[in-house]
């Protein structure tokens, strides 16, 4: 079974149960979108991908993407289909703003947008997710010639856009990038250098290609502040907004990976002819701190990758668990063949995805959440939800990405022998999402960043008082006969968070302890919170199934979920303590000879 069925109840349970969408639409800034609306839009976007998209993902993985001689690049025909199809729709302008021909809807609907999209086919919505991304940083950096010029086609998808960061010889050390940008004197600049792993550099879906790129201009300083973003279009444009000769970017070639086979990942020549025509955006020497606009959009993101492909690996296992019959379940008469859902083991990796899809979308629409509310507030206020959205971020893209490795790879592990043969289609999920771990920083910088830059945030008071507010859902899932045992492992795993964070802190003077416990941490917190969340989303369910009703049946399903979640996961928080407070000495005890 391949095919995918938006999770559109689920969605909107979290949407308006946890992130509080009804909360966040009565803010004047979004006042202008109704709930229903928003599930309304969210409904007919669900039937585009699962009738468009979706059967576009195997036929994608098997052809690939074509670097050709001349420096073309194909990608699978049936995503140009689906990408002409998805552009008269205007799926991506949903967000944006009015003035550039947006919707200027929550964020947290968007999200929910990508979701659907990332699990009909990952590969081909990564066009999507980085256009987002370039978007977010014209907004915020461009000149208002910038943003007539180029935002009304890139909210359409009519011009997409790519980020430029990453060059062979630096990886993920981005200030060590050689990339020139040499001025013109008419206001532009010409561009000369390599930057490799360009999603979607080079393709035959969009008209025009925006590239944001990351360079030096004579005499700046090394390392980061030395750093101007240029936007480099594949086509340079003319007053009229009509498109001009091919500019001076060239694909030599693309990579061989191991999944998202449909997605061009590019290498991007500049500057073979003289030099690419750039124009700077945001001021010069502030490229990096700009570019983080967009690496943070992008980074939430690529947490919901996370999510979106353990939903469809999740589906396809249910539904091969459902149909596939070998050996007699206790209870079953002798004799008899049971599906393969009937026994412990199948139904305990089933149990556990569920869960973790449940909290994944809860971490991912709560952050998005809070990035509106930020968006919408002023002031101090403004101030707390930025603060809290920042928090979030880290543990968005490092816990729901290393957590879909986990989930696919149980997808797999519930078809057998049968997950390991790519007949069935299962261990393309698994090959896909490999990469998100590693895409806008890998996983360990993430945690690196969490404990360095979001943690010190206000004293250490933004995280303090998100597990504070934790501590109120643990208090309310007591009063519950059949959460409190949930509840009581909060109050536990919330206790061992504090301890850890304490820990940090003690020894914030010494940068190598710090940074030796930042991934256990990271998971640690991540799944305090998720249960957090997941406790909100058990109180919720609990209130709805009691009210009766046609989706009655959904909401206690929604509450047994949530309690296994808090009953048999949220209790490994605690076994990460021991991982955060050893220290670095066993980490650096050895040579690099002796490692080996």
């Amino acid at each position: 079974m391949t095919d995918y069925t938006p999770p559109l109840r689920d969605i909107r349970f979290v949407l308006d149960e946890v992130a509080d969408l009804p909360g966040l639409l009565s803010a004047e800034r979004f006042n202008h979108v109704d709930v229903d609306t928003v599930h309304l839009v969210l409904e007919e976007v669900g039937r585009f991908m699962a009738e468009v998209v979706a059967p576009t993902n195997r036929i994608g993985d098997q052809e690939g993407a074509v670097w050709h001689d001349d420096g073309r690049v194909t990608v699978p025909a049936p995503f140009k289909q689906a990408y002409d199809l998805m552009v008269a729709a205007g799926y991506g302008a949903i967000p944006f703003d009015p003035d550039f021909g947006g919707g200027g809807f929550p964020w947290v609907s968007a999200l929910a947008i990508q979701e659907m999209l990332t699990s009909a086919n990952m590969a081909f919505s990564l066009w999507s997710l980085l256009t987002q991304g370039a978007i977010d940083a014209i907004v915020h950096h461009g000149s208002a010639e910038q943003k007539a010029m180029y935002l009304p086609k890139m909210l359409t998808g009519q011009w997409t856009g790519t980020m430029n960061l990453t060059e062979s010889h630096a990886g993920s050390d981005v200030g060590a990038l050689t990339s020139k940008a040499e001025p013109v004197g008419d206001g532009s600049w010409r561009i000369s250098g390599q930057k490799i792993f360009i999603t979607y550099g080079e393709q035959d879906l969009s008209e025009n290609i925006l590239h944001l790129v990351l360079a030096r201009t004579p005499g700046a300083p090394p390392g980061t502040r030395g750093i101007s973003m240029f936007l480099v279009p594949k086509f340079l444009v003319n007053s009229d907004g009509s498109l001009g000769e091919r500019n001076d970017v060239t694909c030599v070639s693309i990579e061989h990976k191991l999944g998202i086979h449909g997605s061009p990942t590019c290498v991007l020549s500049y500057g073979e002819k003289g030099g690419a025509i750039g124009w700077l955006l945001g001021d010069e020497g502030q490229g990096m701190r700009n570019m983080f606009t967009m690496m943070n959009n992008a980074r939430l993101s690529v947490g919901l990758e996370g999510l979106a492909l353990s939903e469809r690996a999740f589906q396809q296992a249910l539904q091969y668990a459902q149909d596939r019959v070998q050996g007699t379940a206790l209870g079953a008469a002798p004799g008899t063949n049971s599906p393969i859902i009937e026994h412990a083991d199948v139904r305990r990796m089933l149990m556990t995805q569920r869960a973790w899809i449940d909290a994944m979308r809860c971490l991912i629409y709560t952050n998005g959440a809070a990035l509106d509310r930020a968006t919408a507030a002023e002031g101090e206020e403004r101030q707390r939800h930025q603060e809290l959205a920042d928090l979030l971020i880290p543990l968005s893209k490092a816990l729901c990405t290393d957590v879909g490795n986990e989930m696919t790879s149980l997808a797999v592990q519930v078809h057998g022998g049968m997950g390991y043969v790519e007949e069935t289609g299962v261990a393309q999920h698994f090959r896909d999402i490999r990469i998100a771990a590693i895409y806008e920083g890998t996983n360990g910088i993430q945690a690196a960043d969490l404990v360095a830059r979001k943690l010190p945030m206000r004293g250490g008071q933004v995280l303090l008082e998100l597990l504070s507010s934790c501590e109120v859902t643990a208090k309310e899932l007591s009063r519950h006969d059949d959460l409190a045992g949930f509840g009581e492992n909060l109050v536990t795993a919330i206790g061992v968070a504090r301890e850890a964070t304490g820990w940090l802190a003690g020894h914030a003077s010494e940068p190598n302890q710090v940074l030796a416990a930042s991934v256990p941490y990271l998971r640690l917190v991540g799944t305090v919170v998720c249960g957090g969340l997941l406790g909100k989303a058990a109180v919720a369910a609990d209130r709805l199934a009691a009210d009766g009703g046609p989706n009655a049946d959904f909401y206690r399903a929604k509450l047994v979920s949530a309690r296994f979640f808090g009953e048999q996961i949220l209790p490994s928080a605690a076994g990460l303590l021991g991982a955060v407070t050893a220290g670095a000495d066993d980490l650096f005890a050895l040579t690099p000879q002796q490692l080996g």
